[in-house]
């Protein structure tokens, strides 16, 4: 895929903020666009070369957004916090408003999540593609294990090297998401979270395997690919190809995400769940 580096970022971009304001006790951080481009990733974000998990790709382009804007300055990122030689947590990112002069510690999150109307609330509903986290675990670990770092002990001797005030310091997520929901699903109103983050839908192999989707192209994505708009997507193969591909990938049970090209330049996304 050409410019893959650069279609992530666009893709990053474009992932719209699983909420406003607040949410469940969360703020969510708000970095004003200025129009960022990405122009040469090897020279711009030099990290992106060793750096193959998807959630870290994305903290990394964060961090180059916030280096690009002027309002604000960065104090740290990816800050490991130690008790005795033992790591107890990182913080993402300490940040300077320079408008104002305040302090944001700020945790970067982007996750795929797909709805299982199996569940007893909307907010349980919202799981991993493979069933292994949840938006609600997410939201507990976020208020109970990464915000109470910065009130540790250990963290205190960064603070003041940054000469901070952990007493000042404003905590909030940059909580970017991608959700896909049941077909049955498309015209329910969620009034937890924000629409536009719905990306497309999934289903179950049995459904997949049907005539419903013989007649289309697919593409499979590997994981770094996943915010890039589908009409990127190279090396499209039939129904029949896709389905071996899958097969593959629900030996490991991994739900892999589909991209599916129909007449007429038509994209959407698609999961496919092994469960």
């Amino acid at each position: 895929m050409h410019h893959r580096i650069k279609q992530q970022f666009q893709g990053f971009l474009a992932t719209p903020p699983l909420w406003q304001d607040s949410f469940m006790g969360l703020q969510q951080f708000e970095l004003p666009k200025n129009n960022i481009s990405l122009e040469n990733p090897e020279i711009e974000i030099p990290s992106l070369a060793n750096n193959f998990v998807l959630g870290k790709r994305m903290e990394s382009f964060f961090q180059f957004c916030v280096q690009k804007n002027e309002q604000f300055k960065l104090l740290a990122a990816n800050i490991q916090i130690s008790k005795e030689q033992i790591t107890i947590g990182e913080l993402d990112f300490l940040l300077k408003d320079l408008f104002t002069n305040k302090i944001f510690h700020i945790e970067m999150i982007y996750k795929f999540y797909v709805y299982d109307p199996g569940f007893s609330s909307e907010m349980q509903a919202w799981i991993g593609p493979n069933r292994k986290d949840s938006l609600l675990q997410k939201v507990d670990k976020l208020k109970e294990k990464q915000f109470p770092l910065l009130f540790r002990s250990e963290t205190e001797e960064l603070l003041q090297s940054l000469e901070v005030n952990s007493d000042e310091v404003i905590q909030k997520t940059y909580f970017k998401a991608n959700l896909f929901i049941p077909k049955s699903l498309r015209q329910k109103v969620f009034s937890k979270i924000n629409p536009a983050c719905i990306a497309g839908t999934w289903v179950h192999f049995n459904e997949f395997n049907s005539a419903t989707y013989s007649n289309f192209e697919f593409f499979s994505p590997k994981k770094q690919d996943w915010p890039i708009a589908p009409k990127f997507g190279e090396t499209w193969v039939s129904h029949s190809e896709i389905l071996e591909e899958i097969r593959l990938h629900f030996q490991k049970k991994k739900s892999p995400l589909i991209w599916i090209k129909k007449p007429g330049s038509e994209f959407e996304r698609l999961f496919v769940v092994w469960w």
